[in-house]
């Protein structure tokens, strides 16, 4: 597929005058100036985050309401329940706050949701089993803004509860009638970052609480916890998230935990960790529990008495995951079948809608986020089982996915999400009409530029410029992701030496030079796909758009380039 580069253009003098204030390379210089670092103060902070980043928890509407009750149930010896997401972000939060909790001397229990037999958010039929077990409180991480039934059952039958959460409140609505609501995205909270993980959140609430008992020193060996939990929710970091992920980062290799420890073992990522090793071998381990199985396992692991018992549950999940992937790949091989089977692009030229009975529920939204990224359209994923259909979408950055399932509300049984994602239920005679519907409401408003995938490039860098020292610098940058990616490079003139290498039947590695002769190595995940198009033959000349790295094997360091694209010059 044909993408179309973007390049990020910088005035010289202002790189040159940031560069000479923080003693930078001008690359470095140029990318801070990109992603809205201009002043030396600003640039300072973001290269250098720090604990005293964090912000005061009580700038949290609904804090100080929420520790005073919490302190009163500590103190009346009552029974608390945790109850927390079936996700990474839910499940380390319930581990921060039980914890916390615990080093406080309060009696918790803990609740995750089934995802197929409960779903998501509060439900009442559990909050009157926690209720006949005795329980006067309990506290929700990563849902509940929206629980309005369940909460309203639970304060006519004398159940508090504190909803800790950070998605968005119902706009009609409003916040549901609780004993104390702490989201940073309610209305009227005038807390200063609102990109809080829901692990964040809870970390808040444990921050307050421990300072309160004057315990507040042992609040940053919290941040590992939560650093996972906000790198797998795919928050932005940057802010405060920057600084809570890489203190976490650094802390991680330390850790005591026995389940962290166990975990690390077998993503076989204990020596180094950053944002990658969490985003790709910690977080799917971890969600695993609760796409395929249930979500209660990892805070068991967190929680486990002894390494043997954390090795069993660490290996438990390790084993889930690689059947996630299993039924991931099966799913996504069938959805892209049945997409072809229903037009393909000539029927479906804007939105892919699949379905198919019996397609595990756990990992629909995982395969409607590949067929988006493959096919560059919005996408609907949807499991079919008697009659009625559950469906997970994902979207591109152009195409607001809640605006487009608005424009067709009465095919749905339920429906909700927001831009980039969404969920819904709906009868299986409601499909064909769906996918004609989002098809032509995504053509009103989609361009063709829209449906061509974009790659923004940070800079044009001279193939004199490349070396390990460069990466070197870049690390500076860390931790990378959401808000902060990994910078693209496009260097020009640069010439193919040999055959493109195959790797695995998928990927490629290229040999290249320069117009002076200085040699590169790069590699291209998926490059056999993403080249069909292309021509690539030694002494072929092209532009290569890439992210320098370090790739060492055997001990010896050397420096590659990560293809993003090409073109032929």
């Amino acid at each position: 597929m044909k993408r179309r580069w973007t390049i990020k253009k910088h005035d010289r003098e202002e790189v040159a005058k940031l560069s000479d204030s923080l003693k930078v390379s001008p690359i470095v210089a140029a990318l801070l100036i990109t992603r809205g670092y201009e002043t030396e103060e600003s640039a300072y902070k973001f290269l250098n985050p720090s604990y005293s980043d964090l912000h005061e928890p009580n700038l949290l509407k609904g804090m100080k309401e929420a520790v005073a009750r919490v302190l009163k149930a500590v103190e009346n010896g009552e029974k608390i329940l945790i109850w927390g997401d079936y996700d990474v972000d839910g499940t380390t939060g319930t581990v921060v706050l039980r914890k916390a909790l615990e080093i406080l001397g309060a009696k918790t229990g803990f609740h995750i949701p089934h995802r197929f037999t409960e779903g998501y958010g509060l439900n009442k039929e559990h909050l009157e089993i926690a209720k006949n077990k005795d329980y006067s409180l309990v506290i929700s991480v990563d849902t509940g803004t929206r629980s309005f039934e369940p909460l309203a059952w639970a304060k006519e039958n004398s159940l508090d509860v504190i909803v800790t959460d950070h998605h968005l409140s119902d706009e009609v609505r409003g916040n549901p009638d609780c004993v104390a609501m702490v989201n940073p995205n309610q209305t009227d909270c005038e807390y200063p970052d609102k990109n809080l993980a829901g692990v964040g959140v809870a970390f808040k609430l444990a921050h307050a609480l421990l300072r309160e008992k004057g315990r507040e020193k042992i609040v940053e060996g919290f941040l590992k916890v939560v650093a996972i939990g906000t790198i797998a929710d795919v928050m932005k970091l940057t802010g405060e998230n920057r600084a809570i992920v890489s203190i976490g980062l650094k802390d991680l290799p330390k850790a005591h935990n026995y389940g962290l420890r166990a975990l690390m073992e077998v993503a076989e990522c204990s020596s180094e960790m950053t944002s990658y090793h969490i985003g790709f071998r910690i977080a799917p381990r971890i969600n695993a529990a609760g796409r395929m199985d249930a979500a209660r396992h990892v805070v068991e692991l967190f929680e486990a008495e002894s390494f043997e018992k954390a090795r069993e549950l660490a290996e438990y999940l390790n084993s889930k995951n690689r059947e996630r992937q299993r039924v991931q790949i099966d799913i996504l091989e069938k959805a892209l079948l049945e997409y072809v089977a229903n037009g393909g692009s000539a029927k479906q030229a804007h939105f892919a809608v699949v379905a198919g009975d019996g397609w595990h529920r756990g990992v629909i939204g995982l395969a409607a986020s590949k067929i988006s990224e493959k096919l560059h359209r919005p996408s609907i994923v949807i499991s079919l089982e008697n009659g009625i259909g559950h469906g997970s979408a994902r979207s591109i950055s152009n195409y607001h996915l809640l605006n487009g399932l608005d424009s067709c509300p009465e095919l749905f049984e339920q429906y909700g999400g927001h831009a980039a994602a969404a969920g819904m239920t709906i009868k299986r005679e409601n499909i064909d009409k769906l996918r004609e519907k989002l098809n032509e409401h995504a053509a009103n408003n989609l361009s063709e530029e829209d449906l061509m995938p974009q790659i923004k490039v940070d800079a044009l860098v001279s193939s004199q410029s490349l070396s390990l020292d460069l990466v070197e610098e870049l690390k500076q940058f860390e931790p990378f992701g959401m808000g902060n990616p990994k910078p693209v490079f496009v260097t020009r003139n640069l010439q193919l030496s040999h055959e493109p290498f195959v790797m695995k039947d998928k990927h490629l590695r290229l040999k290249l030079r320069d117009d002076k002769g200085k040699q590169f190595e790069a590699v291209w995940w998926d490059g056999v796909e993403q080249s069909k198009e292309q021509t690539l033959k030694p002494q072929t000349r092209i532009e290569l758009a890439y992210t320098p790295e370090a790739n060492t094997w055997n001990n010896n360091t050397r420096l590659q380039l990560v293809v993003r694209d090409l073109k032929s010059s």
